[in-house]
């Protein structure tokens, strides 16, 4: 009986919302009325009826005495029927004048609404029963029955305090919100704000904070609800650091306000591990949506732009992303600060200094044009091997470093255009979504094809509209700037929703296996112009024509360190590879040469036949290739 009674309460606060603004209304008129009915107004009332029935009287003598007029005399134009003419005019003035005074004191003065509202239904009810009688037929009285029981019940209705059943755990904050978004108490306070017009359901909290339904009346928008949200914050009370959004409903005339006093990503580990990479291969983990939980899923084979402002987690959000592109495939990270590259330096092939940022462009790009020549061959359109992901963090100083050489800025654009299909994708990182100006954070020929976009806060509203695109009006530039919210951020297209992403500290990244990624061959360089000093010598015949003298044999010398396959590196990288060292990584460290020009020297030396490289990345000397 108990579940019952409540399943009958729920369905009585279900019906009861949209006939709130009428129980509003009628309290609202029936206390004007009361208010109205002063001894003041009822005296000038009586004194207006007094006049009117005087007046009504007049009216009527004089009508009477025109009439006496008329029939002593046929003569239009005779005295007495002139006179009695001009007495009725007067008259009716007079009579106008106090039905005109009648009226205002009425309405000073007016009906209750219940005797008003007597009176209504006697008018119809009354007809009906005849009418019922005299056709035979129930439905004229049935007809009038039902308008009395509409009114009625919606006045219950309406007035009735809808019972919200909310859960113990409420902080106090939400408990002032449930009660303020109640009907009652919206529709009575919303033409103060200004929100005249809409009209509030029962708030449901969910794990992302509280949900309610608000009906939009007359020319009322979810846009227009938004432009009025800092007076929805004022009927609420709501604090200013609050999220409070509007966004559409599932029918038309509805939207669905949410206010953000809680996370549903609260008491779920944030750490990420290798567990936590889908088994579809075209996806990876984001993050846990806020509002409900659920996990947050982007494509994988996609290129990628993530923003966020310093201080807001930008490192921590794309090394997960990170750690699944190298575990999945092979992974170069191109580091304009080098902090980051600190830790993923053991772990994959890495960049920071100009040099190597400009050897890992050719090489990429070389890998990419290879892929092409390969994949032609095969005759296949989408590359079918792992996957080269390339990220640039920070993108402004990578842009700074190679914004004059305009061959290396042309093959970073064609990285991001072309590469997708041959498996080589580009992830762009930047503090500074802009893509004007002198020091734009990211190329206004690479911005609009990094497809997926995620924004941790940005300083404003321009860098909100390249981080995001037509996204934009999700706002990022308005997260709180505090310390929970580090992490926290929009993805383009998923709709305004915050998302909690995962993060991997230092420990984490120096447990992933170590790969660096090497270009299996060189890279295309054109050939350097010859010296003018080396140019052959002409050589005058007769008749005036030149003859190219044919150079001079070279003396026997000895061939120069720096003229070998691998110049003048060759010899520490040789003996640092037959010492044991079996990655670039490796002959960095034990040479102490710049890791870019190591690469190069261990590329040229395995296009020289004198190191091998195994299809584990493994280098070895060929001689111990030979002996093995």
């Amino acid at each position: 009986m108990r579940f019952r009674a409540i399943g009958s309460i729920r369905r009585w606060d279900e019906l009861a919302p949209p006939f709130v603004p009428f129980a509003a209304w009628w309290d609202q008129e029936a206390d004007r009325r009361r208010q109205l009915r002063t001894p003041d107004n009822l005296k000038a009332l009586l004194d207006a009826q007094r006049k009117h029935n005087s007046a009504r009287a007049t009216a009527a003598s004089a009508k009477a005495q025109q009439a006496t007029a008329r029939n002593g005399s046929r003569n239009p134009l005779n005295g007495a029927r002139r006179a009695a003419a001009k007495s009725v005019r007067g008259a009716r003035e007079q009579q106008r004048n106090a039905r005109a005074e009648l009226r205002k004191a009425q309405a000073n003065y007016p009906t209750t609404l219940a005797v008003r509202a007597a009176q209504v239904h006697a008018a119809h009810g009354v007809p009906a029963a005849v009418a019922t009688a005299a056709l035979g037929s129930p439905w004229p009285v049935s007809a009038s029955a039902a308008a009395v029981a509409l009114q009625v019940g919606g006045l219950f209705l309406g007035r009735r305090r809808v019972t919200v059943c909310l859960p113990d755990d409420l902080s106090a904050e939400e408990r002032q919100l449930v009660a303020r978004l109640d009907p009652s108490h919206w529709v009575q306070h919303a033409d103060d704000r200004g929100l005249g017009g809409t009209v509030t359901t029962p708030a449901e909290v969910t794990p992302g904070g509280i949900r309610c339904e608000v009906r939009l009346d007359g020319t009322w928008t979810v846009k227009g609800l938004n432009d009025r949200m800092e007076s929805v914050r004022a009927l609420l009370g709501a604090r200013t650091g609050l999220r409070i959004r509007a966004t559409s409903g599932q029918r038309g005339g509805w939207a669905v306000l949410t206010l953000s006093t809680r996370s549903a990503a609260e008491g779920v580990s944030s750490l990420w591990t290798p567990d936590r990479i889908p088994a579809d291969p075209l996806v990876m983990s984001l993050g846990l949506d806020t509002e409900t939980g659920d996990e947050v899923l982007v494509p994988f084979d996609e290129r990628l732009l993530v923003s966020g402002a310093s201080g807001t987690g930008k490192s921590w959000s794309t090394r997960p992303l990170l750690g699944a592109a190298h575990l999945r495939g092979d992974l170069v990270l191109i580091d304009g600060k080098g902090e980051e590259a600190n830790i993923w330096e053991p772990i994959c092939r890495t960049a920071v200094e100009r040099d190597e940022v400009e050897d890992v462009v050719d090489q990429a790009h070389a890998e990419m044009t290879r892929r092409k020549r390969d994949m032609k061959a095969r005759r296949i359109s989408v590359w079918d091997g792992p996957q080269l992901t390339v990220l640039v963090d920070e993108g402004q100083v990578v842009l700074a470093m190679i914004s004059n050489d305009k061959e290396r800025l042309q093959r970073l654009i064609e990285l991001s255009s072309l590469g997708r299909s041959r498996g080589v994708v580009l992830w762009w990182a930047t503090q500074y979504p802009i893509t004007d100006g002198s020091a734009p954070g990211v190329h206004k020929l690479i911005a609009p094809n990094l497809l997926t976009r995620f924004s941790l806060r940005v300083a404003g509203t321009t860098q909100a509209q390249v981080a995001l695109d037509d996204c934009a009006h999700y706002a990022p530039q308005q997260i709180p700037a505090d310390r929970a919210h580090r992490g926290h951020g929009y993805l383009k297209g998923y709709g305004p929703r915050m998302i909690r992403t995962w993060t991997l500290d230092d420990a984490g990244v120096s447990a992933l296996p170590p790969k660096a990624w090497e270009f299996g061959g060189r890279a295309e360089v054109p050939a350097p112009a010859p010296d003018p000093a080396e140019r052959p010598a002409l050589q005058l015949l007769k008749g005036g024509d030149f003859l190219l003298a044919p150079p001079a044999a070279p003396a026997e010398a000895e061939v120069e360190p720096a003229k070998l396959p691998g110049g003048k590196h060759r010899e520490p990288v040789l003996r640092a590879v037959a010492a044991g060292s079996t990655s670039v990584t490796a002959v960095a460290k034990a040479t102490g040469i710049n890791k870019g020009n190591v690469s190069r020297t261990v590329a040229a030396l395995i296009d020289a036949g004198e190191l091998h490289k195994a299809a584990d990345g493994t280098l070895t000397t060929t001689s111990t290739e030979e002996t093995a």
